[in-house]
């Protein structure tokens, strides 16, 4: 049941998140208030608040936020969590058109990463992106404890070089025009941080 629910709720945030998404690319970020965006989607405004908070988690929240941590544990390997981040982007970079996770626009205007421009042209929205990946980093330190890998502290830091080390590589590809895959960019940036999780020859 707690499966569904979660299922429910990410297609609900969807939803509302790509009608959004249109008002903010007809009009402007600051031109759409939240009763628009729900009258937009065909709910109330305080689903929009309940499931977003503001207008600017309308733009920063995804599927992760809404992840159980069973479920967040299941995605993660803690002995590779950058080729786990490196599947979860290329599986949005290669959903077909038509799918749920964009449609068949160029790259730069799809659903997720249509989002991502904004989070570098519209200030309020880069500082809920960059409090946004705060709390990631919190919820995947404690995953990627192991005995014979990272202590706490350890995790803690290594977690915060994955997330915003991310967001660096996502900046990367907005500023060269979204062209390339994006995959090639967190690959590329993250790399250095490969000999965290590599592991002794016995």
């Amino acid at each position: 049941m707690a499966g569904l629910r979660e299922q429910w709720r990410r297609s609900a945030m969807r939803t509302i998140q790509e009608r959004a998404l249109d008002l903010f690319d007809e009009r402007g970020f600051n031109a759409v208030t939240i009763e628009e965006i729900a009258a937009a989607a065909e709910v109330s405004p305080s689903s929009v608040y309940r499931y977003f908070g503001t207008k600017e988690g309308l733009l920063v929240s995804d599927e992760f936020d809404v992840m159980s941590q069973e479920t967040l544990s299941g995605i993660l390997d803690p002995t590779d969590p950058i080729g786990s981040l490196l599947q979860v982007v290329r599986r949005y970079e290669a959903a077909p058109a038509g799918s749920t996770e964009h449609d068949s626009a160029p790259t730069s205007s799809r659903s997720p990463w249509r989002r991502v421009r904004y989070f570098f042209t519209e200030p309020s929205v880069r500082t809920a992106a960059l409090a946004e990946l705060d709390r990631a980093a919190q919820r995947i330190a404690p995953l990627l404890v192991t005995d014979k890998g990272l202590d706490r502290t350890q995790a803690r830091v290594a977690a915060n070089a994955l997330v915003f080390g991310y967001f660096a590589a996502l900046e990367l590809w907005f500023d060269d025009g979204g062209t390339r895959p994006i995959a090639d960019y967190v690959d590329k940036g993250l790399s250095p941080l490969h000999r965290l999780w590599a592991t002794d020859s016995p």
